[in-house]
């Protein structure tokens, strides 16, 4: 076994490969899929230029989370924390604040949206069967499973979890967009940079929106767990997360080509949010049968239990840390006892019982105004933090001389937030309005 301080050889990298896998599939979600799909079905192939430069983005964010956490040796948290003045005996500073109160809100409306994208697809493929249930009963079910394989697995288990579930996204979604036969010149049409009328939403969503969650943030925390630790591990990282994203690309793509060829040739449009896949599943049976629908309805599952399960593992331990500060008791990326700022920590089971049981009290009501607004706008927030203080914190004395950010990787991050704040402007402005 490699010491974490050591090199590995350069032959047994691409065996290392597992973190980028799991953020990557963690952040493609369902609805990150039916966002493709409806932008492939109003515009056919022209923003696929906007899904390649998204995934170029979203390498660049892990990579420049991954390059923190190798080259500083602390958490992203801990770099968090350092940015401006404490309270509380240092305890406290205006990020950690909004990351608290974030973590909590969000995960609190999460974990029910979670819940139900899981359940969807299980539900309509048991509907008129003797196993039927109500869709709140494979919800609570499906959330319950995943508090289960999280608190009693650790890491290795888990990513190889994520590595299976990710495989059956991947031929699912890849052989769904062989079945639609796409049109190759069009599709080379697409990479070049256009904007058709009415797109510009689109295109934002299409380049910021897809795999972009906290999940972003959690990488550093997977490849602590993965036990690289120290400069040394810097190559193998940024292969784990150029193959990680790219497979996120393939998906985005594989979505965008049935969106084009199955939805926008036929002009068939589809509900929003993750009830849109379930237009789809429709689409798919009566042109190409049941078994094509059921087998979507199985990439279905994995792309959002995949996606549930991810949270629940990557942010408990994002929150475990954040409690871990709040008790004056930093640790170093990758160290620690488990007991007490890891996966067997109090902190980290306290939020794993608070993304599944008090949310599933929203299957059963309306979701309140004000929880949403909130948990609208403080999602929306999110990925302009992460890229402006990735920026702040990898151009300082924070990160030792050579792994600062270069040009590219400042202009990647750049871009990056001021994108994010775009969106977030359209976001708080839909919210508000």
């Amino acid at each position: 076994m490699t010491e974490p301080d050591t090199a590995p050889a350069p032959g047994s990298r691409w065996r290392l490969i597992g973190p980028g896998l799991v953020a990557a599939a963690t952040g493609v979600g369902a609805g990150d899929l039916v966002a493709t799909l409806i932008a492939g079905s109003m515009f056919g192939y022209a923003l696929l230029w906007a899904a390649v430069l998204g995934t170029l983005l979203k390498i660049s964010l892990a990579e420049a989370v991954g390059r923190w956490a190798l080259a500083s040796g602390r958490t992203i948290f801990d770099g968090w924390s350092s940015l401006g003045p404490g309270w509380f005996g240092g305890r406290l500073n205006w990020a950690s604040v909004y990351f608290g109160v974030y973590v909590v809100v969000w995960g609190f409306v999460y974990g029910a949206t979670a819940m139900t994208a899981s359940a969807l697809p299980v539900a309509a493929l048991l509907d008129g069967t003797p196993l039927a249930l109500d869709l709140k009963a494979w919800a609570m079910i499906f959330g319950v499973t995943g508090l289960v394989m999280v608190w009693f697995n650790r890491y290795p288990v888990f990513e190889k979890v994520m590595t299976a579930l990710v495989a059956v996204m991947f031929v699912t979604v890849t052989a769904l967009a062989v079945i639609v036969a796409p049109d190759l010149p069009a599709l080379a049409r697409g990479l070049a940079p256009t904007l058709p009328p009415g797109s510009a939403y689109y295109t934002l969503g299409l380049i910021g929106g897809v795999g972009g969650t906290i999940t972003l943030a959690a990488y550093g925390y997977w490849i602590g767990q993965k036990g690289w630790r120290g400069p040394a591990w810097m190559k193998v990282m940024r292969l784990d997360n150029r193959v990680g994203y790219a497979v996120t690309g393939v998906f985005v793509i594989a979505m965008l080509i049935v969106g084009a060829e199955l939805l926008h040739a036929s002009n068939i449009a589809l509900a929003g949010g993750e009830r849109g896949l379930l237009d789809l599943d429709g689409v798919l049976r009566e042109r190409f049968g049941d078994v094509v629908g059921i087998l979507f309805l199985i990439g279905f599952f994995a792309a959002s239990f995949s996606s549930l399960i991810g949270v629940w593992q990557g942010v408990s331990l994002m929150f475990a840390d954040f409690w871990a500060h709040l008790r004056g008791r930093p640790v170093r990326q990758g160290e620690g006892d488990p007991a007490t700022t890891g996966e067997a920590s109090p902190a980290y089971r306290g939020y794993l019982l608070w993304l599944t049981f008090p949310p599933m009290a929203l299957l059963f009501m309306d979701r309140p105004f004000g929880l949403i607004v909130a948990y609208g706008a403080l999602g929306a927030l999110f990925m302009p933090f992460l890229a402006l203080t990735l920026i702040w914190l990898l151009n300082s004395g924070r990160t030792p001389a050579e792994w600062r950010s270069g040009w590219l990787s400042n202009a990647m991050l750049g871009a990056g937030g001021v994108l994010f704040c775009v969106l977030a402007g359209r976001e708080l402005a839909g919210l508000f309005g």
